[in-house]
This record gives structure tokens, C-alpha cells and sequence, in this order.
């Protein structure tokens, strides 16, 4: 659906993409992510033709977006991290208005605009002025109008920016929704919503492609050891915790147990492998045979954060606060050039 080949921009001396290749296949979600400077926003930009690029190519549903622009702009649907809105205009009259820009009429333009109304919960609030709407449910509307026109593919940039809790979980979970039905680019700060929303993940940094590939994936890559979540209980009296972390650590091939959630009668532990052993089997065994019961054995591989971290370098990422949700999801925002201005 989407296919990146050698792409470069460059700015007079300042090559802001560098050489990029990665590929996204149909309905899948994937997650857009670069520390300040990296050259996502630029990329973002060649992919909806607002910038062409210096060299290489980029396709998007099979056209090129430097020779077919027009065609490609046919298949995208695109959501700025502000909603393209007009404060003086109703929500279902600014539909409308947007579903004939991009070449809907008469019965078409109609169904159309009953579906996105349907589809992303804003019914209720199609008599209302846009300016009177809440910041959920003008998010809402910036969803609606990106895929009025029922779009190949959907960049969104930034959904969720300025959210409370349970409208970031609404909105996450009509995203997820419209997988299948259209390919999603997710631009965003917040490193867990990638975890939760994308099945895939591009990592740039200074211009240059650092990863792309599955959380999972990336997971067992970057950190080449096996991590695995143990839980332990006691079949009659209380758990010994030292005696269980050192039955643990006796096991061969283990290079490190910690114990993550001490309880009288359960104890969890993250046991990390050394580098290319297998060692679940082995721990199984060793928690059986001690007569403790096992309840649990599953992988426990680096977050997400501590990913991007690793493949960009702690003093590039620059981490901040997101008050919202866990203090340490966020990744600031890539700045682009200063004689751009956002789309």
C-alpha cells in the first residue's frame, strides 16, 4: 500500500531524510516515531505531497507521489495534530462541505456523511457549531473529515494531543476500528498508545532510518536475551521470597531474577537471560520440583520506551512528561526546518 525506496530531502546543506526505505502493507496500523530533528514531519510531508523529494521514490496505493500527485491525494486522508475546523460552521453542514472538496455529490456525498457520522460518535453534535465542541469531539470531526471519502490511507498526526484519559481511549479504540478498512500512519508522542494501537513501528533518527519492525520483534532485537515474567505461589504456608529468587538464579542460563511484586502467597519476578540461552523450560522445572505452584511464565520484553531510547541515545530522545498518562511515555516533537510552515 505504501512503499518507501531511498527517499531523501534535503534543505540547501541540510539533508533532513536520508535514504529512508521502508514498506507498509494494506489495513495494517503503524506507528511513526523520531527524537527532534529526525525528519519524520518532512516525511510525513513527501507522503502526502505537500513537499517532493530530493531523490528516491515513495508510491502510495501504486502512485508515485512526485509523477501522480493528484491520484495520490485521491487516497489519502489526512488529520493535522490542530483539526482543519471553521469555528462558525455546523458540524454536518462542515462534512459537506468537505466531502464535495474532495469530489462527493448527491447521494454519495449523503451516505457518506450518515456513515463518518455514525462511525465516529458525532451524531449528537451535528447541529452544533464547531467552535462550540468540546476537544474530544472536535477530534472526532477531524477523524470524519479524513476519511469522508473513504480513503486507501489515513496519516494522523498527533490524535490524542490534548485529550483527557477516557476521550484518549475512545479515540484509540475508533482508531483501531478503522484498520482493515484503511491503512494507518500514527504520528505520536506517547510511547504506550504505539504499544496499544500499531502492529508495526518506524523509528527514525538524524534523517536515517534506525528500525522498523514489530514491537515484539524489536523487542527480542534490541535487547538479544530472553525476558521472562515468572509467577510463583505457595501451596499451604507463605512464599520464602529469598529462597525463591535463588532457585531461580541456580537455574542455568539466567543472568539476572528481580522480583517485581512480593506477596505472602505469590511473588512475580522478571528473570532476564544470558545472551542467546533459553531458559523457560528450565525455570518451570525448577519452580515444580520445588513444590511451589506455577501460575504464570510469559515474556517480559522492554517497553517501547526503553527501545527508542536504545536505538536513538538517551541524549537525542528527548523524553517529557505527559500528564495524562504515564510520566515517561512521551517523545518531543520533531522540528523541521524554520522556513516550513505546518501543513
Amino acid at each position: 500500500m505504501i512503499a518507501v525506496k531511498e527517499l531523501t530531502k534535503r534543505y540547501a546543506r541540510t539533508t533532513a531524510v536520508d535514504r529512508i526505505s521502508f514498506s507498509v502493507e494494506k489495513g495494517q496500523i503503524v506507528g511513526f516515531l523520531g527524537p527532534n530533528g529526525a525528519g519524520k514531519t518532512t516525511t510525513m510531508r513527501v507522503l502526502t505531497c505537500f513537499l517532493p523529494p530530493s531523490a528516491g521514490t515513495a508510491t502510495v496505493a501504486g502512485f508515485d507521489v512526485l509523477e501522480q500527485p493528484r491520484e495520490v491525494k485521491k487516497r489519502i486522508g489526512y488529520l493535522p495534530e490542530a483539526p482543519p475546523l471553521y469555528p462558525e460552521m455546523e458540524t454536518v453542514e462542515y462534512l459537506r462541505f468537505v466531502g464535495k472538496l474532495k469530489g462527493l455529490s448527491g447521494a454519495d456525498l449523503d451516505k457518506r456523511v450518515d456513515y463518518v457520522l455514525g462511525r465516529c460518535s458525532i451524531a449528537d453534535v451535528k447541529s452544533r457549531l464547531l467552535g462550540k465542541l468540546s476537544k474530544g469531539y472536535r477530534q472526532r470531526v477531524g477523524l470524519a473529515q479524513a476519511i469522508i471519502h473513504n480513503p486507501d490511507v489515513l496519516i494522523l498526526d498527533e490524535p490524542t494531543a490534548g485529550l483527557d484519559p477516557k476521550q484518549i481511549n475512545e479515540t484509540r479504540d475508533l482508531i483501531k476500528s478503522l484498520a482493515g478498512d484503511h491503512t494507518i500512519i500514527l504520528s505520536t508522542h506517547i510511547l504506550t498508545e504505539v504499544e496499544q494501537t500499531c502492529e508495526q513501528v518506524i523509528i527514525i533518527n538524524k534523517g536515517k532510518l534506525v528500525a522498523t519492525d514489530s514491537v515484539r520483534n524489536l523487542q527480542a532485537r534490541t535487547r538479544g536475551v530472553e525476558s521472562v515474567r515468572v509467577e510463583v505461589a505457595a501451596r499451604d504456608s507463605a512464599l520464602n521470597f529469598e529462597a525463591v529468587q535463588q532457585k531461580l538464579e541456580q537455574v542455568q542460563g539466567v543472568a539476572q531474577v528481580v522480583c517485581k511484586d512480593p506477596r505472602d502467597q505469590r511473588l512475580i519476578f522478571e528473570v532476564q537471560s544470558q545472551k542467546g540461552q533459553l531458559v523457560r523450560g528450565d525455570l518451570a522445572r525448577a519452580v515444580v520440583e520445588s513444590g511451589w505452584d506455577f501460575n504464570e511464565l510469559g515474556a517480559a520484553g522492554m517497553s517501547l520506551e526503553e527501545i527508542f531510547l536504545e536505538l536513538t541515545g538517551n541524549e537525542t530522545a528527548g523524553v517529557s512528561k505527559d500528564a495524562a498518562k504515564n510520566p515517561k511515555e512521551a517523545v518531543t516533537e520533531v522540528k523541521e526546518p524554520v522556513n516550513e510552515s505546518k501543513e
